[in-house]
């Protein structure tokens, strides 16, 4: 077969100039060319916000985020607690954190404004080689390549790949930056939106791809055959137990997790280990202990059951190491969606 020539960046910009999705956080290409130029604080935020999730999950987020602390300055400044509340829901926790880190780190650094070029923009925390290239080009127009899970299938079907996209990481990034062109954050954004919209997982619309007179993909007839897909690695499973403590008003007992770790500093109910062999409980306390239900939470390498018990403390006094909160207090708590599920089977929405 012949060799897929380089990627058209005029193809690709014509067609983004007329089919770019509207987001909260981007400048359309019209406004781009009336000299409006992306806000770097922005285009971080829904950055670090996309990683593992979706642009329709991320949307309520990113507007709430942006109400409440409407600039680095006002992020750096908030309580970290205050951060994690509102992340709750989104998952991968460790990002808030380092959001906040991040936020801190380019007022201390750099005055409140964040640097221009990916290589400073490493230097951050929370900003990997993917993210940093993201700012630089999307901000600041830097002439690096972006490539993201969309970027990689697009790039994948193009060159049809013949090895799995981590294999092929080096090919696709270089394809990917010979191409390049000065509209350096539009052409990014472009080739998101093609795989968003056009070159999907499930479905390739070649006749409507800027692409298409060049992709291999295309012409072997079944371009949904790429990217080859890798073999999956088994997901292990985890047990454990977690216990809803309610006082004689019906408060619920909560504490902070670890500083460090999985979730670390979010709330939670007290539970037990988790281990990959399920155990009997052990009860913080001797009580009416009631189960109430068994629920299942997927995290990024493991799966996780928790059998979920409930009981009333003859004595609020004795657990120190937390606190306690109403139904309506529960609301406002960095609980993160596997706790909420605890709740819910414990009776409390």
């Amino acid at each position: 077969m012949e060799a897929a020539p380089p990627i058209d960046a005029l193809a690709v910009l014509g067609w983004y100039d007329a089919h770019a999705r509207r987001l909260p956080w981007r400048v359309d290409p019209a406004e781009r060319r009336r000299g409006v130029r992306p806000d770097p604080y922005r285009v971080w935020l829904s950055e670090i916000m996309l990683q593992q999730t979706t642009v329709a999950t991320v949307g309520p987020y990113f507007e709430k985020f942006l109400s409440r602390w409407p600039t680095v300055a006002a992020l750096a400044a908030a309580p970290l607690e205050a951060v994690l509340v509102e992340w709750a829901g989104l998952g991968y926790y460790a990002r808030a954190r380092n959001l906040h880190a991040c936020a801190e780190a380019v007022v201390a650094r750099h005055a409140g404004r964040f640097p221009s070029t990916a290589l400073e923009l490493l230097a951050l925390p929370g900003i990997g080689p993917y993210t940093a290239a993201a700012i630089a080009a999307i901000a600041d127009d830097e002439r690096i390549a972006v490539v993201d899970g969309n970027v990689d299938r697009v790039v994948a079907r193009y060159l049809a790949l013949t090895v799995p996209v981590r294999d092929a990481k080096d090919t696709i990034r270089a394809t990917v930056q010979a191409a390049v062109p000065a509209r350096a954050g539009d052409f990014a954004q472009a080739l998101m939106d093609l795989g968003a919209t056009i070159c999907t997982p499930k479905a390739a619309l070649c006749m409507l791809c800027p692409l298409q007179a060049g992709c291999r993909a295309t012409k072997t007839g079944t371009p949904l055959a790429f990217p080859v897909k890798a073999e999956k690695a088994k997901r292990p499973n985890r047990y454990g137990h977690a216990f809803v403590i309610f006082d004689a008003s019906g408060d619920v007992f909560l504490r902070q997790r670890a500083a460090t770790g999985l979730l670390a500093k979010m709330t939670e109910v007290p539970t037990s280990a988790w281990t990959p062999a399920p155990a009997a409980p052990v009860f913080p306390f001797a009580a009416a202990w009631r189960r109430r239900d068994r629920i299942i939470h997927v995290f990024t390498h493991f799966r996780l059951e928790l059998e979920v018990w409930s009981a009333a403390t003859p004595d609020p006094e004795t657990l120190v190491d937390g606190w306690w909160a109403s139904d309506g207090e529960l609301r406002a708590e960095a609980l993160p969606a596997l706790f909420r599920k605890v709740l819910a089977a414990a009776g409390i929405d």
